[in-house]
């Protein structure tokens, strides 16, 4: 079967028209306009607009846009602030939090219209969000699923946990793991693609793809075509392939 899947988006509303719009052509120039287009998380933090993003994906799917999407751990840091139980911080290297800079939260507040910084408490700044962040977006968040199997290709964000099958994984792993997963040979049964760490170009390893490429850096934002395991970046001047090293 064939799927098409997204990067890291990171606020970058521009960047996600532009690879949907890859999409489409190759959609228009194979005849095949139901492939499920897997968008592999972190949809906020960092770029300029990421209302600009959540609106854009929920829009699509009221249209009846065959988009799937799946959590990243900043759109799950986005949404543990707003919830009532989950401290969005406790994820994060100590002395960071989710409103730093280098994670990202204060841009995505900031595309809600909501001011952090100076001297606003965090109470204060949570308290604005509360009233200016659509209930839309919080029930998205909170809908979106850890990730999306097929017999032949596994979609999440970061990665899995080696050896344990998936039914089993730890949803803090699917969102976060890194060397774990990214230094691990085997094969995993299914093609894991995923995202969440940044590299300059598109990697297939043969057990996994990493479509990450920086776009919450203001890089470039990758899309690309899966039919079973074979992999093909989509650019402006069609399918590139991403074959695994000989």
């Amino acid at each position: 079967m064939r799927f098409y899947a997204i990067g890291d988006v990171h606020g970058q509303r521009g960047m996600l028209e532009a690879a949907h719009e890859r999409i489409m052509k190759d959609r228009k120039a194979i005849g095949d306009t139901n492939a499920p287009v897997v968008h592999l998380g972190d949809l906020v933090d960092r770029g300029p607009d990421s209302k600009g993003v959540i609106d854009l994906l929920l829009e699509g799917r009221e249209r009846g846009e065959p988009w799937l999407i799946v959590r990243g751990n900043h759109d799950a840091m986005f949404g543990d602030f707003l919830g009532t139980t989950a401290d969005p911080d406790d994820a994060l290297r100590k002395g960071l939090t989710w409103l730093n800079a280098r994670v990202g939260g204060d841009a995505t507040l900031a595309s809600y219209g909501i001011r952090t910084g100076g001297f606003r408490s965090r109470r204060a700044v949570l308290q604005d969000a509360r009233e200016a962040i659509p209930d839309a977006h919080r029930r998205f968040l909170d809908s979106l699923p850890y990730f999306h199997a097929t017999p032949e290709v596994l979609f999440v964000h970061a990665g899995i946990r080696p050896g344990v099958p998936v039914t089993l994984q730890d949803p803090t792993d699917l969102m976060w793991i890194r060397d774990e997963f990214l230094y691990d040979t085997r094969d995993h049964g299914p093609l894991i693609v995923h995202g969440h760490t940044p590299v300059d170009d598109p990697q297939n390893c043969g057990n996994r793809v990493n479509l990450d490429t920086g776009a919450g850096f203001g890089r470039r934002l990758t899309a690309a075509v899966f039919e079973g395991r074979e992999c093909w970046v989509l650019t402006e001047a069609g399918r590139q392939p991403l074959p695994p090293p000989h």
